[in-house]
């Protein structure tokens, strides 16, 4: 959905011009897609929350009643998550894992690891004999597994299916089987296969590489006498569509695809970890116009902030969909700029010209001093973002939820509002912080 939510829209409204450009999330929407999502999914399916997705301390509390546990790519990501949501389950995946950051891991109770390379395995190993001599700690080798050709054709990023540092190559397989299963390592304990090969796939393509995953998973148990794999993590990676926002998702496909897959293996648990495909919709960055210019037959709005503070659309080379807020007030005493044609291209304050949220969006008539809120910035939006790149003000954060409280959880950092319910609590971003 492109057109803000109206707790959302009140809120791009009501803020005052130095409290934006401002992220706003509103959660009473986030929980119902999670809760749709869960919905669809067969009762073997187990869903995990990819914290790199957005991992504020809001955001992770919200889907905590829909999703099994939360991944983590990160000692960085494992401390602040254990911290956010005590107490849930967490898989450690990643590549070039740390000793340090596994250490953390063992200290914290974490038992489940997606595992790269052999190196990493032996380290692990070591390591939980050291910190945790009593433990045995969860494995699933992460597999760069071979595809169909074309079958990854859509995919907006792919981590397999072709040379990458991401996992082992298929041809370490049965290596990493004896090493887990022989006794070598007795305080590790092979739960299953792991394998994220791409983003941006349709329920169709991601069903078409679930079923791959699943079968090479269950043939290389089958070459191991007495080896059973209890889950198999297919990854995530479910398309957002930037350019037709509208069209989300089929979760409803998705989760009848599974269910058939589940059947075929009764003894077999799927685990999925979707990330952007959960969050992204419940975000907006709200801005606010400063100027609109003419430059070589073409318009452009300069809005407050950038892709410092939201990033894909300058990486991926997309628009970012938005709505235009109009704002009738003009405070000042100069005259106030305003769009002549029907087209106007929307880019921040960076003094670079990759500095563009949107190109050729319909806004006739738009003004400085009216409202921006770019929608699908839930996801992969602050947290992936350039922040001090000429040490512009930070965005607010304002959590929605439908209801007037006090100020919810989680550490404020500088230049940061967090507030439940529709009205102003907490303090307004402040320049360089």
């Amino acid at each position: 959905m492109t057109i803000p939510t109206a707790a959302v829209r009140d809120r791009a409204l009501s803020l005052p011009s130095n409290e934006l450009p401002a992220y706003v999330y509103d959660l009473a929407a986030l929980r119902e897609h999670a809760a749709s999502v869960r919905a669809a999914l067969p009762e073997r399916v187990e869903l995990y929350y990819a914290a790199k997705a957005n991992p504020e301390p809001e955001i992770l509390a919200a889907l905590g009643p829909y999703v099994d546990g939360y991944e983590v790519a990160s000692g960085g990501e494992l401390t602040h998550v254990a911290k956010a949501v005590p107490g849930r389950p967490l898989a450690f995946g990643g590549p070039g894992k740390t000793p340090a950051e596994i250490t953390t891991a063992l200290e914290r109770g974490v038992e489940r690891f997606h595992v790269e390379s052999e190196y990493e395995l032996r380290m692990l190993a070591e390591l939980v004999r050291r910190v945790a001599p009593d433990g045995r700690v969860a494995v699933l080798p992460r597999f760069n597994l071979p595809v169909a050709a074309g079958s990854l054709a859509a995919s907006s990023l792919s981590m397999g299916g072709r040379p990458t540092p991401f996992g082992l190559d298929p041809s370490e397989a049965d290596t990493i089987l004896r090493l887990l299963t022989d006794g070598t390592y007795p305080q590790l304990e092979l739960r299953g296969v792991h394998a994220h090969l791409a983003s941006g796939l349709r329920a169709p393509e991601q069903l078409a590489v679930a079923e791959s995953i699943v079968s090479w998973a269950v043939g290389l148990a089958e070459r191991h006498d007495g080896v059973r794999l209890a889950e198999v993590n297919v990854g995530g990676g479910m398309t957002v569509d930037y350019a037709a926002p509208e069209d989300r998702f089929d979760w409803v496909a998705y989760g009848e695809g599974l269910a058939e897959l589940t059947g075929r293996y009764p003894d077999l648990t799927l685990r999925i970890e979707p990330g952007r495909a959960l969050t992204a919709y419940c975000g907006w960055y709200a801005t606010e116009v400063l100027d609109v210019k003419q430059s070589q037959g073409e318009e452009f709005a300069v809005v407050r902030g950038g892709t410092h503070h939201m990033r894909t659309p300058a990486t991926k080379g997309h628009d970012q969909p938005c709505t235009t807020l109009a704002v009738e007030d003009w405070p000042h005493p100069w005259p106030r700029p305003v769009a002549r044609g029907e087209l106007v291209t929307l880019t921040g304050q960076l003094c670079t010209p990759k500095d563009v949220l949107a190109r050729n969006v319909q806004a006739p008539g738009l003004r400085a001093g009216d409202r921006v809120a770019f929608a699908l910035a839930g996801a992969y939006a602050w947290n992936i973002s350039h922040h001090d790149f000429l040490m512009h003000p930070r965005p607010g954060f304002h959590f929605l939820d439908g209801v007037d409280t006090e100020s919810v959880g989680g550490e404020e950092a500088p230049g940061r509002r967090r507030t439940a319910g529709f009205s102003p609590v907490g303090r307004a971003p402040r320049a360089g912080a």
